[in-house]
């Protein structure tokens, strides 16, 4: 009871080094779901409208990519970063842009599958409406990822649900360095190995807290989009 009443005072205090593990931790999820979006939903949006050999196999790999094991990721990332790998020579190995890089891939296969089967289903409704308006591609893929977008923001705060509850890979190519690379879970996981619960349960609380508000504004855009369509 006594670590749990610590835990709430060091959140009331606003203890600096708690905030700051917390600040890292949503700069570095948070930059991460913005690669993915960026790279993501056009990837997607280019598989649901086109159609070329091996599309097939595409799809069903990016599916599979989607519960792809978070420390594969991490190697993934740590192989290529290392000073032996080909990215070595940037040197940002057990950094916060690794752990963002790493963020980054463990999320897009997420976005992209989801986005793809949402404009895909989409696109069967508006196929012949395009076609009569000779939109091209371009406009293709922006019209539906317009009109599809209170389903893919659904897609993208899932997205930062998983990078922000994530230990194994940003441990790996972060290092768990302290007031460098250390994030709310790698923290976690460090502080209850040693004893110290009281920040450990003060950042699990936040923790909670952040992907409670991220679920709730998954709800509240779902039912005022079906409201809207409604």
């Amino acid at each position: 009871m006594s670590e749990g009443v610590s835990a709430w005072q060091l959140i009331a205090s606003g203890d600096a080094t708690l905030f700051a593990i917390v600040r890292l931790s949503l700069a570095v999820s948070l930059s991460a779901v913005a690669i993915a979006v960026i790279v993501g939903l056009p990837l997607g949006a280019l598989l649901a409208l086109t159609r070329f050999p091996g599309r097939s196999a595409v799809v069903v790999v990016l599916n599979g990519f989607m519960g792809l094991p978070p420390v594969v990721v991490g190697l993934t990332v740590y192989l290529l970063l290392s000073r032996s790998g080909p990215l070595g020579e940037f040197g940002l190995l057990f950094t916060p842009a690794a752990m963002v890089i790493a963020q980054a891939l463990l999320v897009l296969p997420i976005l992209a599958a989801l986005a793809r089967q949402t404009i895909e289903d989409l696109w069967s409704e508006y196929h012949d409406e395009l076609t009569a308006m000779g939109v091209g591609p371009a406009g293709r893929v922006t019209t539906l990822l317009w009109d599809s977008r209170f389903s893919l923001v659904t897609a993208l705060l899932a997205g930062f649900g998983r990078a922000a509850a994530e230990v194994g890979t940003v441990m790996i190519v972060g290092g768990n360095i302290e007031g460098f690379t250390r994030t709310m879970t790698t923290t976690i996981a460090l502080e209850t190995s040693k004893g110290n619960l009281p920040l450990a349960m003060g950042l699990g609380i936040i923790l909670i807290g952040i992907v409670l508000a991220i679920n709730a504004a998954a709800w509240g855009i779902r039912l005022w989009s079906e409201q809207r369509a409604g």
